[in-house]
């Protein structure tokens, strides 16, 4: 059972969310302040914290801070009434994961919830040592892209990457799943480095034309032969 931080001071939204998550199968600990939640986090395991932006002792843009300096790979959704653009960047720059303005819909926090935690913690894929691509033969455990007498070594996140692919060949595979899963977190930097390989990897495979590694915008790629 997955288990959510909630930290939010108004007493009737409060009780409505842990109710309504509990009957979601969730495990919830709601504070009412930022500083009970930041003592509630330092006492325990969480796999997600929704936090209120407007809360007493320390506001929800400083709670997600401290708790990113604890954990940072753990996700964060806010939930505030703050619907300016300002606010949504200030969110988004502290590491948030999503930003939901009240009045809340029950059933849509859910579904954010839900698609948050799978991203954050996917499904391990079933992979094997051999992959065939077009006419190449990739071998994971030699790190090698094979086809006719050449042999084309990759290197470990090329291999990593192209694993991640193969694995879901013809689906989308999102950016953010290669990111944290070989970098750890998302960034600008980060963002662009996975760009320079997937060109590279597009490279190694350039003989056949058969196959196409497309960019899906802002959402990931998908490997096709």
């Amino acid at each position: 059972m997955n288990k959510i931080l909630l930290v939010e001071d108004d007493q009737s939204l409060g009780y409505i969310l842990k109710e309504y998550l509990q009957m979601n199968d969730y495990e919830v600990a709601w504070q009412q302040d930022g500083e009970a939640g930041l003592n509630a986090f330092k006492a325990s395991q969480f796999d997600i914290c929704i936090l209120d932006v407007m809360i007493p002792k320390i506001d929800g843009f400083e709670l997600a801070s401290e708790i990113k300096k604890i954990n940072k790979a753990v996700p964060v959704v806010f939930l505030t009434a703050k619907s300016l653009k300002i606010d949504k960047l200030k969110g988004f720059k502290t590491g948030c994961d999503d930003y939901i303005t009240k009045p809340v819909d029950e059933e849509e926090l859910i579904a954010r919830i839900g698609a948050i935690l799978r991203r954050s913690n996917p499904e391990p894929l079933a992979v094997t040592d051999n992959y065939k691509i077009g006419t190449y033969t990739f071998c994971t455990s030699k790190q090698q892209l094979k086809r006719n007498d050449n042999i084309a070594q990759l290197t470990e996140k090329e291999s990593k990457i192209l694993t991640m692919l193969c694995a879901e060949k013809g689906q989308l595979v999102e950016r953010d799943r290669i990111l944290k899963a070989l970098w750890g977190e998302s960034d600008y930097f980060k963002r662009r480095s996975m760009d320079v390989f997937i060109y590279k990897l597009r490279k190694h495979l350039s003989d056949d034309i058969s196959i196409k590694i497309s960019n899906i915008h802002s959402k990931g790629f998908i490997l096709e032969d």
